[in-house]
């Protein structure tokens, strides 16, 4: 006779091979058994009829702000945001305080991490002008999500902005590098844009030509050096065009507040939806859509970057870019499921199978014998309000306070322990280092 240290049962299931009511064993944390598992032995049984079972949700672009910002979040409350929200998995950015550019820096980040935070977890190091010589090292490192590098200034200091200095790490690395692609030198000539007082002006300041002209020279840049990249949080219809034909060296990322918010917010929610790059025009959210229904992007991250509701009350241009996303990445996404936008294989294949293939990750992103059993368990009929309430992240704000979705996360099942529950918090601080290939 079978037998698994729990079965997940009665759940329709997403997978590889479609959509269908299976059970789901699972042994020593990782997935045993698929299929009709009502005869076989376990210690327990978990009961999933009327819900969805998803691939474990991973979220490829967070800020956890620790060390050195943690009053707007740390390891802890990041990671129990994201699995309150349905997320199995996160890659951390290295913009923090010390920057994540070195094996001190990654190893301290892990440290930190381990016993304390409730999802698996990865961190990208900085790509810098001084490091470039220890990036093949670095890159290989356990823990190490790959490089990140930011061509236009952001929250934090890092910065290459110049072709040579791109080109040269692109020349040393071997995995896909991450960048946060705006064209530095239009952002400083453009900077009298900027309106006192104004947030709307955001994306009058990083225009569209910020964003395209930065993108267009890194995959030049790419082709030259014949390395592969990955532009992070897609915003305008015109890069999405040009990425179209970009596909031999360059993957993209697109956010759930670019999907879903648009330049008409900024007058009821003022400097609570700047980020960077910013939210634009009804007609660049609509390019980005387009993008996700013609496959051109590759996968969803959150970019989760909270700051604290006083910091986000100074007056523009004083007031930081970001905002939480982690825990309603699964809601909102869910919800435009539900309206129609987006097919759930296609919202698998953006957030689990998508960054497992991108990246390199071993075990995860596929509901499969012998992966690690990381579930997102939601329930597509649910109707729920997102409220500050509901946040977890110690900013404990969202921009979609009091929205009405339909669709909501139910379980949030890592290496088959149901960390998250029905909204309740049942084990923390049980995450480990994503492994990759």
């Amino acid at each position: 006779m079978l037998s698994f240290d729990c079965v997940f049962s009665g759940g329709t299931v997403v997978n590889q091979d479609g959509i269908g009511v299976r059970d789901i064993g699972v042994s020593a944390g990782r997935i045993a058994g698929i299929g009709d598992l009502s005869g076989a032995a376990a210690e327990r049984r978990v009961d999933c009829r009327g819900l969805h079972v998803l691939p474990g949700i991973i979220d490829s672009q967070v800020h956890f702000r620790e060390p050195g910002l943690e009053h707007k979040e740390d390891l802890a409350t990041g990671a129990r945001a994201a699995v309150m929200g349905g997320v199995t998995a996160v890659f951390e950015m290295p913009n923090t305080n010390p920057q994540t550019t070195n094996p001190a820096a990654l190893e301290d980040k892990l440290r930190r991490a381990r016993g304390r935070m409730a999802c698996d977890f990865a961190f990208w190091v900085g790509g810098t002008h001084d490091n470039v010589a220890d990036l093949p090292e670095l890159e290989r490192l356990p823990g190490a999500a790959g490089i990140k590098v930011f061509m236009g200034s952001s929250t934090g200091s890092l910065l290459v902005a110049d072709d040579k200095g791109v080109l040269e790490i692109l020349k040393r690395i071997r995995r896909r590098a991450a960048f946060h692609s705006e064209d530095e030198e239009r952002l400083i000539a453009r900077k009298g844009e900027r309106v006192p007082g104004d947030p709307a002006s955001h994306p009058v300041w990083r225009d569209e030509t910020v964003a395209l002209t930065c993108t267009q020279r890194l995959v030049r840049l790419a082709r030259q050096a014949r390395a592969q990249v990955h532009v992070l949080h897609i915003t305008t219809r015109e890069e999405i065009d040009f990425l179209a034909s970009a596909k031999d060296v360059a993957t993209c990322e697109a956010t759930p507040h670019h999907l879903t918010l648009c330049a008409d917010d900024y007058v009821r929610l003022g400097a609570k939806i700047q980020m960077n790059p910013p939210v634009r025009g009804a007609e660049h959210r609509q390019g980005v859509w387009r993008g996700v229904s013609e496959g051109i992007i590759d996968v969803l991250g959150s970019d989760h970057a909270p700051h604290t509701l006083e910091e986000k009350a100074k007056p523009y241009p004083e007031s930081p870019s970001g905002m939480t996303g982690v825990q309603t990445l699964v809601p909102i996404m869910l919800d435009h499921v539900a309206a129609g936008r987006l097919t759930l294989p296609r919202f698998v294949d953006l957030t689990s199978a998508g960054p497992q293939r991108l990246f390199g990750i071993t075990g995860k992103g596929r509901i499969a014998v012998g992966y690690d059993a990381d579930l997102t368990v939601v329930d597509l009929k649910r109707r729920g309000t997102i409220t500050d309430s509901w946040i977890a992240s110690r900013s404990q704000w969202t921009p979609y306070h009091g929205k009405t979705v339909t669709g909501w996360p139910v379980g949030t099942v890592i290496r088959g322990v149901r960390v998250m529950w029905e909204g309740e918090l049942l084990a923390d601080g049980g995450g480990a280092p994503v492994r990759f290939a």
